[in-house]
């Protein structure tokens, strides 16, 4: 595990920072499913997700040189994030205090959409970079 202290540093750090986004603004972008403004908050959402992961993903590789570390970094900060999550959703009324239980289940549609690309962006990375 010594050799993946940084992957999972970087892991807990985006999933603190994408918790504390919602902490702070939850309230304001996630709205109850089933309504136009959760489709159109949700899909920007992703799309700002896409971005700030990319974005991360490329940052951590200045740090991390070595073989897939673009893949090792999406898998475990994949990891970290759900068990962490898997908290933060069960204890919602501690974590999230002012969102709706329809906010939480917008912010779990948004969550689930953001793992996916937690694992798809990095692996798009790596193989761009392999073609490099």
């Amino acid at each position: 595990m010594k050799g993946h202290f940084l992957t999972v540093l970087w892991g807990v750090i985006v999933w603190f920072l994408a918790t504390l986004f919602f902490v702070l603004f939850g309230k304001q972008v996630l709205f109850s499913p089933g309504t136009a403004s959760f489709v159109i908050s949700t899909l920007i959402l992703i799309a700002g997700t896409g971005v700030l992961l990319f974005a991360v993903t490329s940052l951590y590789l200045f740090f991390d040189r070595s073989k897939n570390a673009a893949i090792k970094f999406g898998i475990i900060g994949t990891i970290i994030g759900l068990s962490l999550d898997t908290f933060s959703i069960a204890y919602h009324q501690i974590i999230f205090p002012e969102l709706s239980h329809s906010q939480i289940i917008a912010f779990t549609v948004w969550m689930s959409f953001a793992y996916a690309l937690y694992l798809i962006i990095p692996i798009l990375i790596n193989e761009v970079k392999k073609r490099d």
